[in-house]
């Protein structure tokens, strides 16, 4: 019969090569997100989407926003993974950006995926692209704006005319009430 002492470090060595093994099998299984895009270029915005292989443990994402040529980084740590999309703000027109996307797990992050190179466009670019029949929402909304600051001037004007009618009313009874003096 062996000792007790004997199989039970025979166990815990066995247990803990097996931890180990699993933790660097959890970093390497982590495969880095595929298909990663830029969507709804706008001048100063974009949105960059991407996908996982199933399976894959990701607890959340680390997307890395570079200018080209300049060493701004910007590191945005996403933990919703139910969404396979970020919005990238605040970037300068027609400007480069690179942008990386890692997963990340309890045992780590995966290697950065394929770098993504854009453009974001000029003003001017993005107002040539439209066609001269073409309604943005920007100028829907400016319409309906100065239909709506046109009524309030309208309201107002009658209002202020309504006092001073009242007023020359009330003036003219004040007025005749009044003892002559002359």
């Amino acid at each position: 019969m062996e000792k007790p002492g004997l199989s039970a470090a025979v166990l815990l060595l066995l247990l803990g090569s097996f931890l180990s093994a699993s933790s660097v099998n959890a970093d390497t299984l982590l495969s880095a997100p595929l298909n990663v895009t830029i969507r709804e270029l706008e001048v100063n915005s974009a949105v960059v989407t991407w996908e996982i292989l199933e399976g894959d443990p990701v607890i959340g994402f680390a997307i890395t926003q570079q200018k080209k040529d300049v060493r701004m980084l910007r590191f945005i740590q996403e933990v919703n993974t139910t969404t396979r999309s970020c919005a990238l703000w605040d970037l300068d027109e027609d400007t480069e950006y690179i942008v990386h996307v890692q997963s990340i797990s309890m045992g780590g992050s995966s290697p950065p995926s394929q770098p993504v190179v854009f453009r974001t466009p000029k003003e001017s670019e993005k107002m040539e692209s439209k066609s001269p029949n073409e309604v943005t929402m920007e100028e829907v909304g400016q319409a309906q704006l100065r239909a709506g600051e046109l009524i309030i001037i309208v309201v107002v004007l009658v209002m202020w005319a309504g006092v001073i009618a009242l007023f020359c009313r009330q003036y003219d009874i004040i007025k005749d009430n009044e003892p002559n003096n002359n």
